[in-house]
């Protein structure tokens, strides 16, 4: 069978095969997936190590948000996925997974955040003591 036999059906209409392929793999991108890996990961070690800002908090908001590009730098250059690859189902589930993890991320620290609201009372005594240097007394049960 020829070529143009295997693109015929059954009818004799002729049909291209049309898949949408990702992006493939060559090795300048891999090579830009490596160096541009390498820089995010050592832009942090160099924001620990030369004390870069002065508040602790900056800093790990810059980690964060170096950490949230080198996923997607990952995701591009490694992974190869695009809205396009596998019929869009690969952005779906990852868009699925994303909310799933800020879901649980949020509520964990909405939880962990008014957990102290919700000590026991003896707990919170123990605390309030404890915080003004005085002497941890239990309190007295009848």
């Amino acid at each position: 069978m020829s070529a143009q036999d295997h693109a015929m059906d059954g009818h004799g209409h002729g049909h291209e095969h049309e898949e949408e392929v990702g992006p493939h793999a060559t090795l300048g991108g891999y090579l830009t997936g490596f160096v541009l890996s390498v820089f995010l990961t050592a832009v942090p070690f160099w924001l620990v190590m030369g004390k870069v800002f002065e508040k602790s908090s900056t800093t790990a908001i810059a980690i964060l948000l170096i950490g949230a590009v080198q996923i997607v730098v990952h995701m591009i250059y490694f992974l190869h996925m695009n809205a396009k690859s596998e019929g869009g189902w690969n952005m779906l589930s990852l868009m699925f997974t994303l909310t799933l993890v800020v879901i649980t991320l949020t509520g964990s620290l909405w939880v962990m955040f008014h957990l102290n609201s919700n000590m026991m009372p003896q707990m919170r005594h123990t605390q309030q003591a404890a915080e003004s240097g005085g002497t941890i007394v239990p309190p007295r049960t009848k």
